[in-house]
């Protein structure tokens, strides 16, 4: 099995970050460059920006990754 580097999880999620700002418009492409697609990085922006649950923005964070993965 092939395990994608690092750098190339970073260079998958810089491609992910325009459908990310589309999903989540009130986080920065910034603070999506930051969090480098790690899901708990992403879940608590999402949770602190949208003043959500931590378990709805974990949902969400899981979802649009699972869509976006391919």
């Amino acid at each position: 099995m092939n395990i994608p580097s690092v750098d190339e999880l970073k260079g998958k999620w810089q491609q992910q970050v325009g459908a990310a700002k589309i999903a989540w418009g009130k986080l920065t492409e910034d603070e999506l460059l930051k969090s480098e697609g790690h899901d708990q990085k992403l879940a608590g922006l999402i949770q602190e920006r949208y003043a959500i649950t931590r378990d709805e923005a974990e949902r969400q964070v899981k979802e649009f990754l699972d869509k976006t993965k391919g």
